[in-house]
């Protein structure tokens, strides 16, 4: 009668009805569900004392989250939920997996009743697709730990790389070294007052003898005509011939130099002297005070005057020093001429017909190299002035380039403040929105009603049971009472009769008022017993009726679920339609 009915309800009068398809294929698709997380990680399954609900939703919810799909629930340590958790947690459930594009579908009811045969797919779906998500992750942070590693270690092999980066950085700053820019001339007149004439002159002065070509570059960018250029050559003439050769020794002073500075000052000396003379003489003819003030003047000016000479004869000892310093050098310069022109002419000594020819080669050579040299320099020399040029070009650029960075600062600034309010916008709309689905939380939909309804109908069985239980108590206890007192009676009547029977059997009389009394007991037992018989057969009709009527329900209840299923399946129906016509 109940084949078609697709769960079953186990009653029992000691234990509470519980909504679950207990047969083999369950208990084996649950042990492949524990199994399977297991495999994946959750190990929480294996613990004992949780119930199946837990280690199956714990389970599905722990895969959703190792996804990165957020449900706003904590069941870590949260066990044995009630009724209305349950059923909030495997509706939220259900809603994520078509967000997860899940490719199975299930109801809430069915997660709670642990039907495993529809919960193994998606299981074996979530546990899938939270192991892909935690390779993925797994591969980013392994990369994320190598390249901080790399920055503060390294591996033997690339330790030879080191090495040569240290060693190319010597020869790096050798060279940077060896180009440095050196001051080959030097300025005879005094200071030009044009400042285009000064840059000229500067850079002739540390010997850019591309001047003119760069000049005339920056001519033509500028759009300077060919007879400025010509000018400017002319110019640039002039002043090369106000220059001297610049040598190391340009800064010291010459013997004639440091004598007419010791001249120059010997003449102030003279005509201090002189002063002091003068005023002496005139001292006489002035006052006593006069004469004290002149008198401590002069000495004050005499102590400047010896601090004075101190000085001067330091830098002139300084001066005598540096001009030994020179001549040393300058009679060190004359013994390597000697030596190079010894040399020299020791090399033409020692030419022959035989030689000449590889003489005259290394004439050339050597010819060769200083031409080479100058053109290293000259090519120098221009790689400075286009250097020089393009430093301008980029600062100009970089300045356009930071009017630029600005204008982008505050257009930023503007879209940061446009976002802000629509940020403020969006906080409003999201808390008018998570009102409203808060109010509509508070009405319970279809499945909500589904769910009470089963569950009422669960405590009325419930209730029923218990009902029915201490009514039979009740009828037992009526019936063991009227046994009791029948059998009270019984007895009573029973030890009446012993009692009266040997008074009664003495006389006649008495024997047949004993008859009398016996014969209407008697009859009272019979009209009991007929009372008895007619009540139970009342009893047996109304069983009989009440049967019928149970018959009658069952069928009802039969045709009900029948057609729930069918309602439950055009409602399914329904809502395809609904969704294909409201589209995408």
């Amino acid at each position: 009668m109940f084949s078609n009915v697709p769960r079953k309800f186990l009653k029992n009068s000691d234990s509470a009805e519980v909504d679950v398809r207990e047969d083999e294929e369950q208990a084996i698709k649950f042990q492949e569900i524990i199994d399977l997380l297991v495999a994946a990680g959750y190990f929480r399954a294996r613990i004992k004392g949780l119930s199946n609900f837990d280690k199956v939703i714990g389970g599905m919810t722990w895969c959703i989250e190792s996804c990165n799909f957020d449900v706003d629930v904590d069941l870590l340590f949260r066990e044995n939920l009630t009724i209305g958790q349950k059923i909030s947690l495997t509706e939220k459930i259900v809603v994520m997996l078509p967000k997860m594009n899940c490719p199975h579908r299930i109801e809430p009811h069915q997660i709670q009743g642990l039907d495993c045969i529809h919960i193994f797919p998606i299981i074996q779906w979530l546990v899938k697709r939270s192991m892909e998500k935690r390779e993925e992750t797994g591969d980013l942070v392994r990369s994320f730990a190598i390249s901080q590693f790399d920055k503060n270690y390294s591996f033997l092999e690339d330790h030879d790389k080191v090495i040569e980066k240290k060693t190319i950085i010597p020869y790096i700053k050798s060279a940077k070294k060896a180009f440095e820019p050196r001051r080959c001339f030097k300025r005879k007149d005094p200071p030009l007052s044009d400042e285009i004439d000064q840059v000229r002159s500067t850079l002739l002065e540390y010997g850019s003898l591309a001047i003119t070509s760069v000049l005339s570059k920056t001519s033509t960018l500028q759009g300077v005509s060919n007879s400025n250029a010509k000018e400017q050559e002319e110019n640039s003439d002039d002043l090369m011939k106000s220059m001297s050769i610049a040598d190391d020794n340009i800064s010291r002073l010459s013997a004639s130099a440091v004598g007419s500075i010791v001249g120059m000052q010997a003449q102030e000396i003279a005509e201090v002297t002189k002063q002091y003379a003068s005023l002496n003489v005139g001292a006489e003819e002035n006052s006593m005070s006069t004469l004290i003030g002149a008198i401590a003047a002069l000495d004050k000016q005499k102590t400047n005057l010896k601090s004075r000479e101190q000085k001067l004869k330091k830098e002139k000892d300084a001066l005598l020093e540096k001009v030994s310093e020179t001549i040393e050098r300058l009679n060190k310069v004359r013994t390597e001429e000697r030596s190079v022109q010894d040399a020299f002419q020791a090399m033409k000594d020692m030419e022959t017909d035989e030689n000449r020819s590889i003489i005259q080669n290394l004439e050339q050579l050597l010819l060769v190299h200083d031409n080479m040299k100058d053109q290293e320099h000259k090519f120098r020399e221009q790689c400075k002035a286009d250097l020089n040029v393009f430093q301008e070009m980029v600062s100009q650029v970089e300045s356009s380039e930071l009017r630029e960075e600005e204008m982008h600062t505050v257009e930023y600034e503007e879209q940061k403040e446009i976002v802000n309010k629509l940020r403020l916008q969006l906080a409003k709309k999201n808390r008018a929105i998570a009102s409203l689905t808060r109010q509509l939380d508070d009405v319970p939909g279809r499945s909500e009603l589904n769910q009470y309804q089963r569950r009422f109908l669960e405590l009325y069985n419930q209730v029923s049971a218990k009902h029915k239980e201490t009514k039979q108590y009740y009828t037992l206890y009526n019936t063991l009472d009227d046994t009791k007192l029948y059998l009270s009676k019984e007895l009573t009547l029973l030890n009446s009769i012993q009692d009266n029977y040997n008074e009664a059997m003495s006389s006649t009389s008495g024997k047949e008022q004993f008859l009398k009394q016996f014969e209407a007991i008697v009859a009272g037992v019979d009209k009991n017993k007929a009372k008895v018989e007619r009540r139970c057969a009342d009893e047996k009709i109304r069983r009989d009726a009440l049967s019928q009527q149970l018959v009658t329900l069952i069928e009802q209840q039969r045709r009900y679920v029948v057609a729930v299923q069918q309602l439950t399946t055009e409602c399914r129906k329904n809502e395809a339609l609904l969704a294909q016509l409201r589209g995408p």
